[in-house]
């Protein structure tokens, strides 16, 4: 991945592959708790930022005057969307390895529902030029766990279960490894869920094919 090697499990039964599927990130932490920040038209909010491989903008929605769970998605990707812009300009982030990854991704919605429970816990996820993941997000739900542990919210090897509030679909996260990154405390974190073929690709590269192995220009 663009933030380096992930390790991706998946069952097989000798004949075929199966569910759920699981991978381990990169270190993911915390990168900023409690921020305070001025939405213009919406006023100030407080926000977590994390990192799983991407950074994210975490905060109730509730803060927004929207629930998660009920509200219209465009009312929750327009105050998503406000959120991003404005961490963007009132926070700089930084990257132990790479500042090209030192951007914010999107800001992720919640229920608030941040302590460990058995019950899942709903956000959306909105990224990029205003889309919206149809699951609950696996960088997200990462970055999330990251968040959880870093606030001693959860421990090693706890799992929550995570729910997307546009598609229902649900993941399981819970950190295994404690860790450093940089200057971070960090975790590796597991991420689990359904996943299914959606087709194959081929590549080719002839022999005489003058940049068969890419090219570099300064």
């Amino acid at each position: 991945c663009p933030c380096g090697s992930v390790t991706a499990f998946v069952p097989w039964d000798g004949q075929r592959s199966g569910n759920p599927v699981r991978f381990h990130s990169v270190p993911a932490f915390a990168a900023a708790t409690d921020l305070a920040i001025d939405i213009p038209g919406r006023g100030k909010v407080v926000v977590d930022i994390g990192y799983g491989g991407t950074f994210y903008a975490f905060l109730n929605a509730e803060q927004l005057g929207l629930d998660v769970c009920s509200s219209r998605t465009r009312d929750l990707v327009s105050a998503a969307s406000a959120v991003t812009e404005a961490v963007k300009e009132q926070f700089k982030l930084h990257h132990p390895e790479s500042e090209d990854l030192a951007f914010l991704y999107g800001t992720i919605l919640t229920d608030g529902k941040d302590a460990f429970s058995e019950e899942p816990t709903t956000n959306i996820c909105v990224f990029a030029d205003e889309q919206v993941d149809r699951s609950p997000t696996g960088s997200g739900v990462t970055a999330r766990i990251a968040l959880q542990y870093h606030k001693g919210l959860i421990q090693l090897n706890q799992t929550r279960t995570f729910r997307s509030s546009t598609t229902g679909s649900l993941f399981t996260g819970k950190a295994v490894k404690a860790t450093k990154f940089g200057d971070y405390k960090a975790v590796i974190v597991e991420v689990s869920g359904e996943a299914f073929y959606t087709g194959t690709a081929t590549f080719t590269v002839e022999d005489e094919d003058p940049l068969k192995y890419g090219f570099f220009v300064l």
